[in-house]
C-alpha cells in the first residue's frame, strides 16, 4: 500500500485511530517536500526516437517567451552581366565625345607612335605646320602653310567647326567632298572602292587626328557605328577593338570618346599611312591629339 492509499484508508468512515492518521499525513508531507523519485527508462531506437525529437521540438517552439525562429531568406538569383555590343560601345563613345568640353589652344598637336617610328606635328589656327619625326632626325621643322587633311580632301579649321552634326548629313557632306576633291591614285581617278575607303578614312580622321568640335566628333562616331562591315573584336588593352572594311583596325576608348590605336591614318601631308603587319588586337599606331599653347623647344 502506498502513501496515498494509506491516507485514503485513514480518511474513510469508521473513526480510525488518530495515530494512524498522523503518521500517514507526516509521510505524505515529507514526500511532497523531497519530490518523487524519477524512473529512468531506456530510450527506444528508431521511430520512437524520431517521435521523441519531434515532440521536443514542438515543446521548445511553444515555450512561452521563446524567440520566434528566424526565417531563412530565399537564395537570390545571380546577377547576369549585360552583353555590350560593339555598336553600343561606339555610341557610348559618341555620347562622351559630345559632352566633352570644347578645348582651345594655339596649336593642334598630333602624335602617332608605332613600333617603327614616332611622328608629331603641330597646326596653328592660321594654317602653319611644324613637324618632328624620323625624317627630321628628331628636330622640329617648320613646313610653312598647310591645310588640314580629310584623306584626299583638304579642310580648314572653320569648315571643321561648321560640319554637320547629324551622322547621315555628315556622311553626305563627306561623300560630296570626296567626289569633288579631284583626288587620284597612281592608277587614275578614284574608283567606287577608293571613294569608300576615303569616306571611312575621313570619318576615322574626325575622331582621331583632326580638331573636330565635340558635336562633329560625336556624329563621326555614330556614322562609324552605322557603317556596314564594322566588326567588333571585343575588349582589348586600351578599350574596344574593331575591324573596319579593308582589314583596318581601331581601338576605341568609350570612357574618353577617343581613338587609342589605329592601323591606318592620314598624315599631315595627306598621305594614307598603314601600319605594316597589323594583326593582333593591339596592332596599329598609338594616337593622341590635343590643343596646346606651346611649341616644343
Amino acid at each position: 500500500m502506498n502513501d496515498l492509499q494509506t491516507l485514503r484508508a485513514a480518511l474513510v468512515p469508521g473513526d480510525p485511530a488518530q495515530d494512524v492518521v498522523d503518521r500517514s499525513r507526516h509521510r505524505l508531507q515529507n514526500r511532497m517536500l523531497t519530490g518523487p523519485r524519477r524512473r529512468v527508462r531506456p530510450l527506444a531506437l528508431g521511430a520512437g526516437l524520431v517521435t521523441t525529437a519531434a515532440a521536443a521540438a514542438v515543446v521548445v517552439a511553444t515555450l512561452p517567451g521563446a524567440p520566434a525562429p528566424t526565417p531563412v531568406p530565399a537564395p537570390q538569383p545571380q546577377a547576369v552581366a549585360p552583353v555590350v555590343t560593339g555598336t553600343q560601345v561606339l555610341l557610348a563613345a559618341a555620347t562622351v565625345a559630345e559632352h566633352a568640353p570644347a578645348d582651345t589652344g594655339k596649336y593642334w598637336h598630333v602624335r602617332t607612335a608605332s613600333d617603327k617610328q614616332v611622328y608629331e606635328y603641330w597646326f596653328s589656327a592660321d594654317g602653319h605646320l611644324w613637324f618632328r619625326g624620323a625624317k627630321s632626325s628628331g628636330r622640329l621643322m617648320a613646313l610653312g602653310s598647310s591645310p588640314l587633311r580629310l584623306a584626299g580632301t583638304t579642310v580648314t579649321f572653320e569648315q571643321l567647326r561648321t560640319l554637320p552634326i547629324d551622322p547621315a548629313a555628315l556622311r553626305d557632306w563627306l561623300v560630296n567632298a570626296i567626289a569633288h576633291s579631284g583626288a587620284r591614285t597612281s592608277a587614275g581617278p578614284l574608283t567606287a572602292d577608293d571613294r569608300e575607303r576615303e569616306l571611312l578614312l575621313s570619318m576615322v580622321s574626325l575622331v582621331s587626328t583632326l580638331p573636330a568640335p565635340p558635336a562633329v566628333r560625336a556624329a563621326a562616331f555614330r556614322a562609324i557605328a552605322a557603317y556596314p562591315g564594322v566588326q567588333d573584336l571585343g575588349a582589348v588593352p586600351g578599350g574596344r577593338g574593331f575591324m573596319l572594311p579593308g582589314n583596318y583596325r581601331l581601338v576605341v576608348d568609350p570612357s574618353t570618346g577617343r581613338i587609342n590605336r589605329t592601323s591606318m591614318y592620314v598624315t599631315a601631308d595627306g598621305a594614307v599611312y598603314v601600319v605594316s603587319g597589323a594583326q593582333g588586337a593591339e596592332a596599329g599606331a598609338q594616337v593622341s591629339a590635343e590643343w596646346t599653347d606651346d611649341l616644343p623647344k
